[in-house]
C-alpha cells in the first residue's frame, strides 16, 4: 500500500519525526482533522523488525500481498530528528517476512491501526498501537539538501498546533516500547 505523501524509491529519503502520547486517538482526530489537507486514510500495518547493527530493519505487511521493506537509521530522543530511510516494496511480505528471520533473527513484532492525515508535507498518523495505547506522530518529508533544521521547525508549529506539548515525546520506536514494557513486566511480576 502506497501511503499517501510517500514515495516508493530505491534511494535515501529522508524527514524529521516526533511521536508522542496521546491520551485518545478520538480527540485528537478533530484537531488535526482541522488543519489537515487530505485524509483520514485508515491503514492497518503489521510490522516485524529484524536484528540490524546499523539502523533498523522491519518489514511492514498490509495484506497477505503487499508490503514494505524498509530500513531507517535514526537517534533515540524525544526532540525532533531526522530520520533516514530506504523504502522496496514487496508482493511476499510472508515468505520476505520467513527468509529475514531465518537470516537475522527477529526482534520484535508491532500491531497498529494507523489514521493518516497529510499537512503540507508533513504526515500525521494517529496510531492506535496493540499492548501500547494511543500515539501521534509527525512526519515532515525533507526536500533533497534540505537541512534538517526546516523540518524541526515544522514539526514544532504543527506540535503547538495540536496542543502537544514536550512532556508528551517519546524516545525510540514502538518496537522499543514493547519491549521496555515486557521487562518491567518481567521485573515486577518475578520469575
Amino acid at each position: 500500500m502506497t501511503a499517501p505523501g510517500s514515495a516508493h524509491a530505491s534511494h535515501e529519503q529522508r524527514n524529521v519525526e516526533i511521536k508522542a502520547w496521546i491520551t485518545s486517538v478520538e480527540v485528537m482526530a478533530p484537531r488535526v482533522a482541522a488543519i489537515a489537507d487530505r485524509g483520514p486514510t485508515e491503514i492497518e500495518q503489521d510490522d516485524t523488525f529484524f536484528v540490524c547493527e546499523r539502523g533498523r530493519l522491519k518489514l511492514r505487511t498490509f495484506s497477505p500481498t503487499e508490503g514494505n521493506l524498509i530500513f531507517y537509521r535514526r537517534a533515540n530522543q524525544t526532540r525532533p530528528k531526522e530520520s533516514r530511510f530506504v523504502i522496496a516494496p514487496t508482493g511476499a511480505p510472508d515468505a520476505l517476512r520467513e527468509a529475514l528471520s531465518l537470516a537475522y533473527g527477529t526482534a520484535g513484532r508491532v500491531r497498529k491501526h494507523r489514521t493518516l492525515y497529510l499537512v503540507g508535507r508533513t504526515r500525521v498518523h494517529l496510531d492506535r498501537v496493540e499492548s501500547l495505547g494511543h500515539f501521534l506522530e509527525l512526519e515532515v518529508v525533507l526536500a533533497e539538501g534540505e537541512s534538517p533544521d526546516a523540518g524541526v521547525k515544522e514539526a514544532r508549529v504543527l506540535m503547538t498546533a495540536l496542543g502537544l506539548g514536550d512532556e508528551q515525546l517519546v524516545e525510540g520506536a514502538y518496537v522499543d516500547l514493547l519491549s521496555q514494557q515486557s521487562v518491567t513486566r518481567s521485573l515486577t511480576q518475578g520469575p
